[in-house]
């Protein structure tokens, strides 16, 4: 049987591996692991990885996902890492076994819930430490709201806090930053009269401080995604030796469907692509190029597809077409070869939802 293209392959022994380095490295902390699907759609096969590689929590934004790494038949503990939208509350006490939350509305409705489901729902209270996404700014109001579940609300478990840095506002996980969310979390013990179960001091980025052996010792839960999936953005943004882990978990296979030679500048008047961007381009002359057979609908951003090989040069992309500069190529390119690109983090999360893209496990 022929391979079909554009194929996405996923090397779930290399990201078994990643797993556990990853939940070893943190685990010499006393950090547990929430591994973190969405990244990779929450691939059954995927979510398998993170379980069997020690993952001590199932972790998505999505219930969906949770619902059908539930389905494949894996118990971890599952955890909703985006706060619940009212009008799924139902699905989240059925599915999930922990929320991150920020609105007393919301967690009110999970306890109605939970006590029609005949379930104790835990929750960790989100703190807006700088980066302006989820979480409560005004921390007495946190206190207020970590007081109130703790003597109000019967089916629901107030087990921790945590916070989200990176991801909007571009806030670094600094020692200082990650000092004060475990302060927070002892004002709010000091209230409430028992120690919390779990500080999550944030996500990828927030590895640094375990690579760096600074984290305060408090932080006892991480949610790792990329970290895991890519260990990329440690290494390529931050300088950091990610060599004990694989960075070739996932790759990307296009096929050459034209190989020609073609002005490098477009020839009459320039107006808008077809997603109303005026692009800038730059005449180098008559240069060889090649098409892809796949583009900005399978993949998303052009710029984030990395040549595995040399001379190789992404120009740019339309909806179904990728255009590769090739005039300084080493291997002499052919209609019907293919050519390998490792990919970005959110490369992946578009080539595994795209139903036209062939994900094959190796």
């Amino acid at each position: 049987m022929k391979e079909r293209y554009p194929r996405l392959e996923i090397n779930l022994a290399h990201l078994k591996h990643n797993v556990a380095k990853v939940v070893e490295k943190c685990g010499s902390y006393g950090i547990q692991v929430a591994g973190v699907i969405k990244g990779a759609t929450g691939l059954v096969e995927v979510a398998k990885q993170f379980d069997e590689g020690g993952a001590a929590f199932i972790a998505s934004s999505r219930l969906e996902q949770i619902e059908d790494a539930k389905n494949a038949g894996i118990e971890k503990p599952m955890m909703l890492i985006r706060i619940p939208m009212l009008s799924e509350v139902e699905d989240v006490i059925r599915l999930a076994d922990i929320s991150l939350n920020s609105e007393l509305e919301v967690i009110k409705a999970l306890n109605e819930e939970a006590k029609k489901q005949g379930k104790l729902h835990k929750v960790i209270l989100m703190a807006d430490m700088g980066d302006l996404r989820e979480g409560f700014w005004d921390k007495e109001e946190m206190a207020d709201v970590c007081e109130y579940i703790e003597n109000k609300l019967i089916n629901i478990q107030l087990v921790g806090i945590g916070t989200n840095v990176g991801c909007y506002g571009s806030i670094s996980p600094t020692v200082e930053t990650l000092n004060e969310l475990v302060e927070i979390a002892e004002h709010i013990e000091a209230r409430l009269g028992r120690e919390l179960e779990y500080i999550s001091g944030g996500a990828t980025s927030s590895l640094m401080r375990v690579w760096d052996g600074n984290i305060p010792k408090r932080i006892n839960l991480l949610r790792i995604g990329e970290g895991i999936l890519l260990a990329r953005d440690l290494d390529v943004f931050y300088g950091y030796d990610m060599s004990e882990l694989y960075q070739d978990v996932f790759r990307l296979k296009a096929e050459v469907i034209e190989v020609k030679d073609k002005p490098s500048h477009p020839v009459g008047t320039i107006a808008v692509d077809a997603f109303g961007h005026t692009p800038v381009y730059v005449d180098r002359g008559i240069r060889r190029r090649a098409l892809l057979g796949v583009g900005k609908v399978d993949y998303g951003d052009p710029a984030e597809l990395l040549p595995m090989e040399k001379g190789i040069e992404v120009l740019g992309a339309s909806s179904d077409h990728t255009i590769i500069d090739i005039q300084d190529a080493e291997k002499d390119w052919k209609v019907g070869d293919v050519m390998e690109f490792y990919i970005c983090y959110a490369t992946i999360v578009y080539l595994t939802n795209c139903r036209n893209v062939n994900i094959v496990f190796v």
